[in-house]
């Protein structure tokens, strides 16, 4: 009776683990933020209303969210696959399945093959081909492109930049179908705000885990040396970039004044962390710059969805 009974608290403990093993794999909270970002694409497409008690609406949140989800983690996986033996070298990374010896990379193929078809099947059976294509050439691109070049050439982050910002521009067309032409522009749009936020955002994080990267190989800064000014001001041209695009919207009658004046508060405040950042070139500044991107994007779209021109 004891034995049966330590058997079944092993297979709970084991089944548990696998659980949070899966859960690491996935990234929830990066690929949480990714996701939200096409839901706002979806609900700023035109002809899309939202109404809390909608419940049609919510069906289609819903189900774009865990296509999404679904597929950002099949490409989180792949990532995590290819960089195994990498990840044993960083402090952040070498408790996760592979560098830990909790999962063998078959396992985890077959997990990252599921999620990521799976989720690029469900969203063009539900929305569109166009949307599924979409998702499944973002999961190719981040997975075979951006991660082996990580240990190549800076370049890296230019290339993940594009898989980076397809999400909110997958969301709008899953909801109009269209991936070139005028109706497609809106995506487009909402494609060059989150692609041209990405690289203060990767540098300040490259610079502020530079030592762990660099034990790696992993190279993102756009110089070999850390204290060089030229990473602040690289942020400062990416990030000022953003204060114009505010008012694209705003012109394209997709969202109001306000939704403009928000956006394009945000994108002083991210372009004045990076001129601090130029100007101290230390990692207190650079953390401020990281921080200041948490906060940019989530509340950029957030100002757009809220102020949306409803045609």
């Amino acid at each position: 009776m004891l034995q049966e009974q330590s058997i079944k608290g092993k297979w709970h403990i084991t089944a548990m683990g696998r659980v949070k093993d899966y859960n690491q794999l996935l990234k929830p909270n990066l690929s949480g933020m990714v996701v939200f970002s096409s839901v706002i694409g979806y609900l700023m497409a035109p002809g899309i209303r939202f109404a809390w008690g909608d419940m049609d609406i919510w069906r289609q949140i819903i189900t774009l969210f865990i296509g999404g989800m679904m597929v950002t983690g099949g490409a989180n996986t792949i990532n995590q696959i290819l960089e195994r033996e990498s990840d044993k070298l960083m402090n952040r990374t070498k408790s996760r399945p592979m560098p830990d010896g909790r999962m063998e990379s078959v396992e985890a193929w077959i997990f990252a093959l599921i999620t990521g078809l799976g989720g690029a099947a469900l969203l063009a059976y539900y929305f569109n081909m166009q949307a599924g294509m979409l998702s499944f050439f973002s999961l190719l691109l981040y997975a075979f492109a951006y991660t082996p070049m990580k240990k190549v050439h800076p370049v890296a982050v230019l290339i993940g930049a594009i898989p980076g910002a397809l999400p909110p521009l997958i969301g709008w067309v899953a909801a109009t179908g269209a991936v070139t032409g005028i109706s497609s522009f809106g995506g487009w749009v909402l494609f060059l705000f989150q692609f041209f936020w990405q690289f203060p955002h990767f540098w300040a994080i490259a610079y502020v885990a530079f030592d762990d990267y660099n034990r790696a190989g992993i190279r993102m800064l756009p110089t070999r040396e850390k204290e060089s000014r030229f990473t602040g001001l690289q942020c400062m041209f990416y990030s000022i970039v953003l204060i114009p695009l505010a008012t694209v919207p705003r012109f394209m009658h997709l969202t109001g004044n306000m939704g403009m004046y928000v956006c394009l508060m945000a994108g002083a405040l991210y372009f004045a962390a990076s001129i601090n950042f130029f100007r101290k070139n230390d990692h207190k500044s650079a953390r401020q710059v990281m921080f200041a991107s948490f906060i940019y994007l989530p509340v950029t779209l957030l100002a757009l969805i809220c102020d949306k021109v409803i045609s």
